[in-house]
Parts: C-alpha cells; sequence; structure tokens
C-alpha cells in the first residue's frame, strides 16, 4: 500500500505534495493564516544543519524591506496546544526573528511523519537550497527509511540518477572532510576526488591550506595512485612543481602554473578573500614602483 501511494505521489515533486505551491484556489481559508512565531518550532526532519548568519541577515533585510511572501509550511505537534512544527521554511522563520516580525503567514497542513520529511527534503533540493553533505544525507533517509529507489527520487527532485550517486558517495568520506564541505571551505568537486583514500582528510587539509584547485587535486591524486599520464618532460615538471610550491609558499595562496608551447604558459593565483587579492597587487606594484 506504501509503495502504491508514493508511485503515485513520484514525477509530481514539491507542488503536488503540498497543493501546487499554495495557491488560494486548492487551499481552504482555515488552512492559511498569521501566527506568531512563538508558536513555532524548528522541523526534526529539516535536512539543512547549517544557518550562516550573514545569509540569515541577508533574508531579514529582505523580509523587512518586502515583508514574508512566501508563507511557511506547519503540522500541529500532538500533545501540545497551539503549538506547530515548521515542515518547509525554518529558514525564513529564522530570518523573521532577525526582522522582528511578531507573526507569519502559515499554511497548516496535518501531515504524516513520511509526508513532513519528504516536504522538508525535497523543499530544500529543489531550492537548492543545501550543501551537498546536507542534501547527500536528504537523499539516504528518503531513500532508506521511505522506500525510494534512486531512480525514484530523481524523477521527485528533478535529478540525474548519477548526480545522486556522486552525491550519496560524499557520505563515505571522513567526519572531518564533511565538515570541511558543510561548512563551505571544501566543494563537493574538491571531495569527490578523495572518495575512497585512506589520505582523505590529511590532503583535504592539504586542499584549504593552499588553496588547491580540483584539477590540482585529481592530478594529486591520480599521480600518488600511478594513474596519472606520463608527461614529456620530468625535469620541467619537477621544476615546475618547485616553482608552485615556492610561490605558493611566499604568497600563501595557491599557486598553478601552466606551461604552453615553447616557453609560453599561464601563472594562476588563486584567493578566497578580497583581501588576498588586495595584498598580492599590492606587492606587485611596490616591486614595479608604482
Amino acid at each position: 500500500m506504501m509503495a502504491s501511494t508514493q508511485k503515485n505521489r513520484l514525477g509530481r515533486g514539491l507542488a503536488s505534495l503540498i497543493n501546487e505551491r499554495f495557491d488560494e484556489t486548492s487551499i481552504g481559508a482555515e488552512d492559511r493564516r498569521s501566527l506568531p512565531l512563538a508558536l513555532l518550532r524548528a522541523g526534526r526532519f529539516n535536512p539543512r544543519r547549517s544557518f550562516p548568519e550573514e545569509q540569515l541577515e541577508e533574508l531579514a533585510a529582505s523580509i523587512r524591506e518586502r515583508g514574508l511572501v512566501q508563507p511557511l509550511v506547519v503540522r500541529p505537534i500532538e500533545g501540545e496546544t497551539r503549538a506547530y512544527e515548521i515542515v518547509a521554511g525554518e529558514r525564513r522563520w529564522r530570518a523573521a526573528q532577525l526582522a522582528n516580525l511578531h507573526e507569519v503567514p502559515v499554511v497548516i497542513r496535518a501531515l504524516t511523519d513520511n509526508e513532513a520529511v519528504e516536504i522538508a527534503i525535497i523543499e530544500n533540493v529543489q531550492r537548492e537550497d543545501l550543501n551537498a553533505i546536507e542534501e547527500g544525507e536528504g537523499y539516504r533517509l528518503l531513500m532508506d527509511g521511505h522506500g525510494y529507489t534512486q531512480e525514484d527520487l530523481a524523477k521527485v527532485i528533478g535529478k540525474s540518477r548519477s548526480h545522486l550517486a556522486n552525491t550519496l558517495r560524499l557520505l563515505k568520506l571522513p567526519d572531518s572532510v564533511q565538515e570541511l564541505v558543510r561548512t563551505g571551505r571544501l566543494s563537493a568537486g574538491h571531495a569527490r576526488a578523495l572518495i575512497g583514500r585512506a589520505d582523505a582528510a590529511a590532503l583535504a587539509t592539504r586542499i584549504v591550506n593552499l588553496g588547491l584547485s580540483v584539477r590540482q587535486v585529481e592530478a594529486l591524486t591520480q599521480e600518488q595512485s600511478g594513474k596519472a599520464k606520463p608527461r614529456k618532460s620530468k625535469i620541467n615538471d619537477a621544476d615546475t612543481k618547485a616553482a608552485e610550491a615556492e610561490l605558493s609558499q611566499a604568497l600563501g595562496l595557491g599557486v598553478e602554473i601552466r606551461p604552453g608551447r615553447g616557453e609560453k604558459g599561464e601563472l594562476r593565483i588563486r584567493y578566497s578573500k578580497l583581501e588576498q587579492l588586495d595584498d598580492v597587487c599590492s606587492r606587485l606594484m611596490r616591486r614595479s614602483g608604482r
């Protein structure tokens, strides 16, 4: 019975799960109202665990200017009087508190745990509102606890099966590496190159400290595993790596040298903050006497 119900829901996405995106014609007046913030509780099934303060402040500023346009989806909390669990919209709820709102628009639904977890995860994924680890944990919860296959889930969220598989593989990384992805210090592309490596944690730290590109990491892991393609000039490769290391140490930034034809080539310097770019520019200007 559960499998049949789930199958009928596939392919329709979030909108069908919560009545066509809150269309007034499909929602009874008793379902849509404003509730005091104090009556709302954070959702148990929200895959999002990170709420960066800067992003919340930006959203709060928008709410102060334009109000909260999209209502939250909530459900009554069993055993409590006038208390509601947030199913979708916890980030908006937190930002509304920063904006000093007293109440917010909501859609109240009598949802089962299965329905609540589906909406919570699918809403965030379709909004591309999660980091790669949170996204993977959401997929795993739907598959392990609610009977979804990768093919079923791909239809619901509008992602390819390869995207799902690659995202789920990130959950095999050490906890320390996953935390770097959660905090945005390591990209999903960097992390994928570390899957299955015993030294993943050490490599992740090196990537962050040196600001290595995904291409550099892939080349490094291939070389260490003996899969790197042989190059024409080992002497030039050694010289290039030595120069990269020397410049990287001097600048405190990731440096990549790409030899071209003849004596041509490219020098790439990576920075993660504008202050680092200003510092490099200042050094170059001083060297040129400007």
